[in-house]
C-alpha cells in the first residue's frame, strides 16, 4: 500500500536503458543495479523472459520482476509479500501505476494459501492514465504442477478493470500458478475481454534457470517467439501476474 519511493524510482531508471540490447546479442545478461540480487530467471510461452530480484533499499518482502521480449524491456514490477502490485513501469505503453493507499480489500497472498481463496479490491494511480479500479478473486485448485523441476499450485483467478467513472476497461480470466518458497504468482493461460476485443493467452513457465546455471539473467526469450502476433490491441494488464 506505499507508492514507488525515491530510491525504487532510481532502480527503475537505472534498468530502463538496459531494454534495447536483445536482439543485438543473445548471449547477454541483464544488468540489475549494484543494490539488487536476483535469484530466478523464468522463460516463457509466450516469448518473455523474466527475472526475479530483490533489491537492499527496498522494504521487507518486496520483490521485483522485469520482462523482455526480443525488442527489450516490456514490463517492471514491483510486489509486496502479500502479492500486491506496488508499482509497475509499462515501456511499450510508456506509463508507470503505482498502488493508491488503503485498498478496500488488499490482495492477501496469506489468506489464499490458508484458506484457499484470496478476494481483492484496490486501486492505481498513473500520471499517464489516471486512476483504475481492480476487483477480482484467486481460488487454489488444489492440484499441483512440476514445470522444470519446481513444484507450483494451480490457481484459478477473474479479475475486472474500470476507469474512475465506472466504465469497464477490460476483464480477465484463466489459470495461474503459486510458489510458496517464493510467495509469487506465475501466469498461466487466460482469456481477455475489452469492450470490443476477446482474445485468449499462454504466458505459462517453461523453463526456470537459477544463478550460476547457464541462461540465468539471459536478456534472448526462447520459446515461442516467431509466431504470428495477434492483431488484438494491446493490453498490458492482461492477468493477476501483470498490473
Amino acid at each position: 500500500m506505499i507508492k514507488i519511493t525515491a530510491a525504487a524510482g532510481a532502480a527503475f531508471a537505472l534498468l530502463v536503458p538496459v531494454a534495447g540490447v536483445a536482439q543485438d546479442a543473445p548471449s547477454r545478461t541483464f544488468a540489475l543495479p549494484q543494490s539488487c540480487t536476483a535469484y530466478v530467471t523464468v522463460q516463457m510461452k509466450n516469448c518473455t523472459v523474466s527475472h526475479h530480484f530483490t533489491c537492499s533499499e527496498d522494504p521487507a518482502g518486496h520483490q521485483r520482476r522485469v520482462d523482455l521480449d526480443e525488442s527489450g524491456m516490456t514490463y517492471l514490477g514491483t510486489t509486496d509479500a502479500e502479492g500486491q502490485w506496488i508499482a509497475s513501469f509499462h515501456p511499450l505503453g510508456g506509463h508507470n501505476d503505482s498502488l493508491t493507499p488503503n485498498p478496500g480489500d488488499p490482495a492477501s497472498f496469506s489468506a489464499l494459501i490458508s484458506t484457499g481463496v484470496d478476494t481483492y479490491d484496490f486501486r492505481t494511480d498513473s500520471p499517464e492514465n489516471g486512476q483504475i479500479h481492480y476487483v477480482g478473486q484467486d481460488r487454489l485448485t488444489g492440484k499441483s504442477v512440476v514445470i522444470d523441476g519446481v513444484t507450483l499450485e494451480e490457481s484459478e483467478y477473474s479479475i475486472r478493470a474500470t476507469d474512475a467513472a465506472g466504465t469497464e476497461i477490460w476483464r480477465s480470466a484463466g489459470h495461474e500458478f503459486i510458489s510458496r518458497d517464493w510467495r509469487m504468482f506465475l501466469s498461466g493461460a487466460s482469456t481477455v475481454k475489452t469492450p470490443t476485443e476477446t482474445w485468449e493467452a499462454d504466458d505459462s513457465p517453461v523453463e526456470f534457470i537459477f544463478p550460476g546455471e547457464p541462461g540465468f539473467l539471459s536478456i534472448s526469450p526462447k520459446h515461442g517467439c516467431g509466431a504470428v502476433i495477434s492483431l488484438a490491441p494491446t493490453v498490458e494488464e492482461t492477468n493477476h501476474d501483470h498490473l
